[in-house]
């Protein structure tokens, strides 16, 4: 009998997560794993992003209630996953974010202790709250719950890079030692057609285009990005920053670009379904976030071929491959600016040094396609789609007693 496996998003709004359940859902072997999609509801002014599950064939099961945000819904959310666990009787339940994992992980204990049955737990931590979201009262209420759900609901916590596995289990001290495990994210390496990014921005072929893909949300630093391109703008250096998606700031940061002059060098596209045929036409790769786990973004865009100017947190840094030396600068102070194969990091409250990095890799083109190169070679070997399903699929099967994968 096929493994049942139930996977709890809290929306399947635009990013990597999204991506990740969808294939999933339609890419572990279905004489092996039976799988359904369990999600809630995206809301006003976040990307929706749905449409690549339905695309794919998948038809989730919709809760209407389970969003991101706390809310006395959620005891209604945690008995409707009870009643479909109790109607599905899964054998792994596979959680995903904060909010799904939490909502998620008490109903199992409630399934557990109704059914008598011993459903597997896995969590991801596709990125994490414990810091830069929230207040400190609120983070550390989080954490607690974590910390608790990690010992009494978890079988499995999975992250998706190194860097990230040391952050939460050893700073933050979520779960044991023996409970994580670390599955780096895979990718599909086609991309549709579409116009180019220079048509849609309707500027010459030849301007470098510094791109950034994500939610204008708090945690992704978009200031930042703007403040780079502020500096670089007074130097009168010839590049486009272009803001790829959408999201609550985008009215305040395009007050805010409008403000400092720099609304023929600050470009928002909104969100774009047609983002994987966009990042062939950057010339450098950008994320300013404070808190990340592994960025989608940047995996997608070095597999075309484009190095990364980026912060170092959470697991960006797995993702550089190994620091390199570069011919210093006779008018940029490179001091604050980390040199790696695949691109450049610095720290994320930084924008001189931000904006010094970018500067650097525009005014060097060999060094960039240097970069670029050594990066679609790193994507490619480490980050394939197939890889990532089988190692799904093989820790789903090391979870279950073999040939009693149903109590």
């Amino acid at each position: 009998m096929a493994t049942r496996v139930m996977q709890i998003i809290d929306r399947l709004n635009v990013g990597g997560p999204t991506k990740y359940v969808t294939w999933l859902a339609t890419g572990l072997d279905p004489s092996d794993f039976e799988t359904i999609l369990v999600t809630g509801t995206i809301p006003p002014g976040e990307g929706d992003m749905s449409w690549f599950a339905l695309d794919a064939g998948v038809s989730p099961l919709i809760i209407p209630e389970m969003s991101r945000e706390l809310s006395h819904k959620d005891l209604v959310v945690i008995w409707k996953l009870l009643q479909l666990m109790l109607r599905y009787q899964p054998d792994i339940v596979h959680t995903h974010k904060a909010k799904a994992g939490a909502v998620g992980r008490l109903a199992v204990l409630l399934y557990r202790l109704i059914s008598r049955k011993r459903c597997r737990v896995v969590h991801i931590f596709h990125g994490h709250i414990f810091h830069s979201y929230y207040g400190p009262i609120k983070t550390m209420i989080f954490l607690t719950i974590e910390r608790i759900l990690a010992r009494l609901a978890t079988d499995r916590i999975l992250t998706i890079s190194q860097q990230q596995r040391e952050e939460i289990g050893e700073k933050f001290g979520v779960g044991a030692p023996d409970q994580h495990e670390v599955i780096a994210y895979g990718l599909d390496f086609t991309a549709p057609d579409g116009p180019s990014l220079h048509n849609i921005l309707a500027i010459a072929d030849d301007v470098p285009i510094v791109g950034i893909v994500g939610r204008l949300c708090e945690v992704k630093n978009h200031s930042m990005f703007i403040e780079a391109a502020r500096i670089l703008h007074e130097r009168q250096i010839r590049v486009v920053f272009a803001i790829i998606g959408d999201g609550h700031l985008r009215d305040q940061l395009e007050r805010h670009v409008t403000v400092c002059g720099l609304d023929k060098m600050v470009r928002f596209t909104g969100f774009r379904d047609d983002v994987m045929n966009l990042y062939q036409d950057l010339s450098i790769a950008a994320i300013t976030s404070l808190n990340e786990g592994t960025p989608f973004t940047l995996i997608e865009a070095m597999n075309y071929g484009i190095p990364v100017a980026a912060t170092s947190v959470g697991g960006v840094v797995d993702l550089m491959g190994t620091k390199i030396e570069l011919p210093k600068s006779d008018s940029l102070d490179l001091g604050q600016i980390q040199f790696w194969q695949n691109g450049v990091t610095v720290d994320s409250r930084n924008a001189l040094a931000y904006a010094n990095a970018v500067q650097y890799l525009i005014e060097n083109q060999a060094i960039r396609q240097t970069m670029g190169d050594h990066a679609l070679k790193f994507c490619q070997h480490n980050f394939s789609r197939e890889r990532f399903i089988g190692d799904l699929a093989s820790l789903y099967r090391r979870l279950l007693t073999p040939g009693k994968s149903r109590s």
